[in-house]
């Protein structure tokens, strides 16, 4: 059973069918903003759960900031204001009055109100207060938080005009510590992708017309989604001493001198949600790794005949009790048992739409035969997906299980993600040829379609209007350089620059 449109069909529009279909998310009566609907939102607890265990052993302490910044902290910083102007909603009166019949703004602000696009130049105010010394230092903060960007084609996950995320912001004494506090960051982003979310990245820096208003260098990880295109996962900012110079982030430094901090931010959002689904999705609905899972095992009783109620469910509840001792390291498997008056039908192909990493059908015949019908929500070396499993197998076994299913979504997403990169292009015309095609679904394991050049890059001025044109951007400078000379391949100049080219969202 698919969804109504398939990914070969309409990709877009697959996508929304996923979303929807999956009962993760709709749009709201609040124009450009989005209802996240509990599927959706367990997903994120579980990110959040995840990515908040990793910077707490960093020594990262989380804190929570106003959602509205005064205007005068934005005009201080000329670069950032600039680069968020169009996307700033404002709050310009404190209250509404009725007149005529309707209610109007009233009693205008001295100051405009920033509704919060990013939190650096109010928590940069706060750090100039908490920091005297270099004894204060490093300062390593976090901030799990909303934040509004007025977004004109908003989609669910991937933009909407308020939207989850967690920003970090770091103070250090000096650059080198600064810039190693940005890469770690990074690899701690890398991790979250590949490690808990099953989504391959490619790591790299910003060139210089894509980095993040107000910063010296931007390190991003890219994802490929499965129709070519490139989503921005995540970044790290090393901002210098541009903030600490505009709010006056001074410390005594060992040699009884006054110096300016350097700062860091780095942050990820609920569109790693989008990610996921345009990473893993298939035309069933979505597919969602066991790390993240709400429910990573869900319990569908098949009762044709009152009088099996009590036999199934006591067998049922006997099997969820073991399951939950089964798991090693004291770690807490979640299940679901669904009890919900639908029919069993109804509630698996619910579940497989919700993407549930393993379902369980239970009815009188397994009772009897001390089994289990399992179906894996990806299918690994059974086409139909659905095995019968003795209950002492299943309970020996789910752990691993679990991991076989993760596991496997990496290994199937790498394997994308690697055949799609190519590396044949060398000339401007021919790279023109490519991104002039349509982009398509790229099959598992098939190369071919329209999805990442790596290439060479002049880094030359002109390259930002000759992207414009072809509708591409380049998503990052890889980490790994091959240190070679070559061609660019928009302007045909000598270039050294390994960069990767992409169509993005």
């Amino acid at each position: 059973m698919t969804v109504k449109t398939i990914r070969k069909d309409n990709y877009p529009e697959w996508y929304q069918a996923v979303v929807s279909e999956a009962d993760m998310a709709e749009n709201s009566a609040s124009p450009g903003c989005m209802v996240i609907k509990p599927w959706g939102y367990g997903i994120w607890e579980r990110i959040r759960d995840e990515f908040d265990a990793q910077i707490k052993a960093l020594d990262h302490e989380n804190c929570y900031f106003p959602m509205f910044i005064p205007l005068s902290f934005f005009q201080k910083e000329a670069d950032h204001v600039e680069g968020f102007a169009k996307e700033m909603a404002i709050v310009t009166h404190s209250r509404l009055e009725g007149k005529d019949g309707k209610l109007v703004p009233a009693s205008p602000l001295d100051e405009p109100l920033i509704v919060r696009p990013t939190s650096e130049t109010i928590i940069a105010d706060s750090f100039a207060k908490w920091i005297k010394s270099y004894r204060d230092l490093p300062v390593l903060i976090n901030q799990w938080a909303n934040v509004v960007r007025w977004e004109m084609r908003p989609r669910l996950f991937l933009r909407t005009r308020e939207f989850l995320w967690q920003e970090g912001h770091t103070a250090h004494s000096n650059q080198e510590e600064a810039i190693q506090e940005t890469k770690t960051m990074l690899e701690e982003y890398r991790k979250l992708c590949e490690d808990t979310l099953a989504m391959p990245v490619i790591c790299g820096k910003k060139p210089e017309h894509e980095k993040f208003p107000g910063a010296i260098d931007t390190y991003c990880v890219e994802a490929m989604m499965q129709d070519g295109k490139a989503l921005q996962a995540g970044t790290s900012h090393f901002l210098g001493q541009n903030f600490a110079k505009s709010a006056n982030i001074t410390f005594v430094n060992k040699n009884n001198k006054p110096e300016f901090v350097y700062t860091t931010s780095w942050g990820v959002s609920t569109r790693l949600i989008g990610g996921l689904i345009m990473t893993h999705a298939d035309d069933e609905g979505m597919v969602t790794p066991p790390k993240v899972a709400p429910y990573q095992v869900v319990m569908v009783p098949v009762i044709k005949n009152e009088a099996d109620t009590a036999a199934v469910m006591d067998y049922i509840e006997e099997l969820r009790r073991e399951l939950l001792r089964a798991m090693p390291f004291g770690e807490k498997i979640r299940i679901k048992l669904d009890k919900r008056a639908k029919s069993s039908v109804d509630k698996f192909w619910e579940w497989t739409r919700k993407g549930a990493p393993i379902i369980l059908e239970i009815g009188k015949r397994d009772v009897a035969a001390q089994n289990v019908m399992m179906k894996r929500r990806i299918y690994i070396n059974r086409p139909e997906g659905k095995t019968i499993v003795s209950k002492d197998e299943l309970i020996a076994n789910i752990a691993h299980y679990l991991e076989e299913v993760q596991r496997e979504m990496f290994t199937r997403a790498k394997q994308r993600l690697e055949a799609n990169i190519r590396t044949d292009i060398t000339t401007p015309d021919e790279l023109r040829a490519y991104f002039s095609a349509n982009n398509e679904w790229i099959e598992d394991g098939k190369s071919g379609k329209v999805a990442f050049v790596r290439g060479k890059w002049s880094g030359d001025a002109d390259s930002e209007e000759l992207l414009k044109q072809l509708k591409i951007t380049i998503r990052c400078l890889p980490f790994d350089q091959s240190g070679t000379k070559g061609k660019c391949l928009l302007t045909g100049k000598d270039a050294e620059l390994d960069v990767i080219y992409a169509k993005c969202y």
